[in-house]
């Protein structure tokens, strides 16, 4: 199949690198446009650009989906069909173009978790097993007919990072999977039961901010859902601290937000129950072990 491919981050790579590798011919990639980072405004590529470079693929960097160049572009490609993973919202303008249509990896059991954070938000709900999902693209965002589904668990000491990484590569299989399927013309779409859905809405401030007056549980969860990043924090005297991995403890004499330090550990009170932290950054400084904090820092 002749296929155009679109996605940004590290997430997008694995799924790219097994369509190149396959017997399908992708024919141009879509991804953000570069930015400039750092005090040296130097130029830096989506990891998916740099991808397509190293294979020497083609790509296409719009600012607005809509620009009539773009669509243009796209339309001289003759795809079979569009295949996106973690990329931006696309119009239908863009996504009734191929052939076939254009299907879309979304990192949850669909209709579960909808949104930006899907992997975010199953562990922070505490969920044991989440899995991702390739599906049509429609007008209406994460609600297209279904193509295939494969569960994955999520493991009491996962976290964003390693179950992003276990995803990203689990994806790649059935994004193949997918493209075989359609190729062959071999599928039953699915469709979406919305009574099920539930939403994983894009990270705020907001959500990362810990309540120590929520349950021990609630509070591991969320730490877990967002490490390595944005990372869950707290303020302490007008300073953030990220804590990047802790443990429950059952000690319940501590109030919600009171703080038992010794030597080498630390324990904070919580609705329910406290957690003892293991990892933690103080602002301006660097993520480290408990052990190595109290070195330094006294609450």
């Amino acid at each position: 199949m002749n296929i155009v491919f679109m996605g940004t981050p590290d997430f997008s790579v694995p799924s790219l690198e097994t369509l190149i590798k396959s017997k399908h011919k992708i024919s141009a990639i879509v991804t953000a446009p570069d930015k400039q980072r750092g005090r040296g405004r130097k130029i830096s590529y989506t990891p998916v650009k740099e991808f397509a470079l190293k294979n020497n693929v083609p790509v296409l960097q719009p600012e607005k989906l809509k620009d009539e160049n773009f669509i243009s572009e796209l339309k001289k490609i003759n795809a079979d069909l569009f295949v996106v993973v973690a990329f931006r919202i696309l119009p239908p303008e863009v996504f009734t173009i191929p052939k076939y249509g254009s299907f879309n990896l979304h990192g949850s059991l669909l209709p579960k978790y909808r949104g930006a954070a899907p992997i975010q938000w199953a562990i922070m709900k505490g969920e044991k097993e989440t899995g991702v999902t390739t599906f049509a693209l429609a007008e209406k965002v994460d609600t297209g007919k279904i193509y295939l589904q494969e569960k994955i668990s999520i493991k009491a000491e996962d976290d964003f990072g390693s179950l992003h990484d276990k995803m990203s590569i689990l994806g790649a299989k059935v994004v193949l999977d997918t493209v075989n399927l359609i190729d062959e013309q071999n599928f039953n779409l699915i469709k979406q039961d919305n009574s099920f859905s539930t939403p994983a809405p894009k990270i705020t401030k907001e959500t990362a901010k810990i309540n120590w007056n929520n349950p021990a549980e609630k509070i591991h969860n969320q730490i877990r859902g967002l490490s390595p990043f944005p990372g869950a924090f707290f303020i302490h005297k007008d300073k953030v601290i990220k804590i990047y991995k802790s443990e429950i403890n059952k000690n319940n004499d501590l109030m919600p937000s009171e703080i038992l330090q010794t030597k080498n550990e630390l324990f904070i009170g919580c609705g329910e129950k406290c957690l003892k932290i293991l990892e933690l950054q103080k602002e301006g400084s660097r993520r480290m072990t408990t052990e190595e904090f109290l070195r330094g820092f006294s609450f």
